[in-house]
């Protein structure tokens, strides 16, 4: 027995309504602000300064531990979460039910982290949280192939990226305004977390796939899906490997922001909470700018992979920008450029992500698997990070070096791209 089809979604599953599909835009974005002011919040502020108030002198070291035994332990959570929701059958589709389960179990071990007073603990409650994070993020992600047409995506991934760039701007404030209260933080990042989730699945409805008619699993099969061949598919390779490098790039800056102002910089960290918040605010201004002109102009050219190409390059000559101006100022305008060519960026990725992917049917785990060029560096980012400031000496001018390096080797990847323009 098939599927039934909810008003307003056609036999495809594609949204077909201008009013469905801007409330589902929206919703998209409102998702990706409330999990990226969760992602952010958290990685940049207060498990920065968790970490740092249970031993001080070993602060890059023991943040090093904690992030990368997290980014290991959630590389193959969203290409798993999202191949057991592709044929996930239930009332509220396939998405939903994993969503609120990661949702909620999120939440829950966010709370949990004020109550860590060893960096055992610590790292348990982290590791436990991001995986749970991601399988909502997983399901999330699949969203853009299932329910929104070729020709709209990049306008849905504009959305998406507005979300995650203001989210997680608003999430470094409001986290450096709690920054001596992080137990509040904790719960109010929790909150906002299962807030979003129960928006989405209450206001874009899926169809029910509870009689849906999927093939019987092969697990044998089903684990070797996830070796996708890049001789088969060398656009979905190429994409991979351009995305892997630009998360090296970005995340290197992104994770050690309060440190880099603290030690680079030397502000007292009471002025780095709030210049902090300052620098994220101006960065989400320049990424929702960016995003909105830059998403919108890719639909209407049917182009991808020039902007790609161009925002990266951006984001290295921002990187490079404190290397030359260590103050204050040159942490703002590196921020302004950063944030625009993120937001190009942003607004145009996801579309071409979703455009390579080798079959619609596995979209949740062909996206997942992309998603591991995110975690993968996110895992390395940090030895990476301890062994640059170990070989020159604390000066973090290195990860700036080092970042803008690997925007360079992203952008060479967009070139062999052939399915997309």
């Amino acid at each position: 027995m098939g599927t039934q089809v909810t008003p307003q979604i056609d036999e495809s599953g594609f949204v077909t309504s201008a009013g469905r599909r801007g409330l589902l835009f929206a919703s998209l974005g409102t998702s990706y602000l409330g999990l990226f002011m969760t992602y952010a919040g958290l990685i940049v502020v207060l498990l920065p300064e968790q970490v740092a108030l249970l031993d001080p002198a070993k602060k890059v070291d023991d943040l090093a531990v904690v992030t990368s035994i997290s980014s290991v332990a959630t590389i193959f959570v969203q290409p798993i979460v999202g191949a057991l929701s592709d044929r996930t059958r239930s009332r509220l589709g396939r998405r939903a039910p994993w969503m609120l389960f990661g949702a909620l179990g999120g939440a829950l071990c966010t709370v949990a982290l004020q109550y860590a007073k060893t960096l055992f603990l610590l790292t348990v409650f982290w590791v436990l949280a991001q995986v749970l994070l991601n399988a909502f993020q997983g399901p999330l992600s699949s969203i853009v192939s299932d329910r929104v047409e070729m020709r709209y995506r990049a306008t849905a991934s504009a959305f998406i990226g507005v979300g995650s760039s203001v989210g997680g701007t608003l999430g470094v404030i409001l986290a450096g305004q709690l920054l001596r209260q992080i137990g509040i933080g904790y719960d109010t990042f929790a909150a906002i977390v299962v807030a979003v989730c129960l928006a989405f699945v209450l206001f874009n409805p899926d169809r029910s796939s509870k009689h849906a008619d999927f093939p019987k699993v092969n697990w044998g099969r089903f684990f070797r899906g996830f070796l996708v061949d890049p001789r088969k598919h060398p656009d979905f390779a190429w994409a991979f490997a351009g995305r892997f490098f630009m998360i090296f790039a970005y995340q290197a800056i992104a994770a050690y922001q309060l440190y880099i102002l603290t030690d680079y910089i030397h502000l007292p960290i009471a002025e780095a909470g709030g210049f902090l918040g300052l620098l994220n605010l101006i960065q989400m201004i320049a990424v929702g700018v960016s995003t909105l002109v830059f998403g919108r102009l890719s639909d209407r050219l049917q182009r991808r992979k020039m902007f790609v190409f161009a925002s990266t390059l951006f984001i290295g000559v921002g990187a490079l920008v404190p290397v030359f101006e260590a103050s204050k100022n040159g942490m703002l305008l590196s921020s302004t450029i950063i944030g625009l060519g993120y937001g190009a960026y942003m607004a145009v990725d996801m579309a071409l992500m979703v455009d390579v992917l080798p079959a619609r049917d596995d979209a949740a785990k062909d996206l997942g698997i992309l998603n591991i060029a995110a975690n993968v560096p996110q895992a390395l980012t940090p030895v990476i990070v301890a062994a640059l400031l170990s070989a020159f000496h604390g000066n973090y001018a290195s990860i700036f070096v080092y970042s803008a390096i690997a925007t360079v080797v992203s952008s060479v990847f967009v070139f062999p791209i052939r399915s997309v323009r």
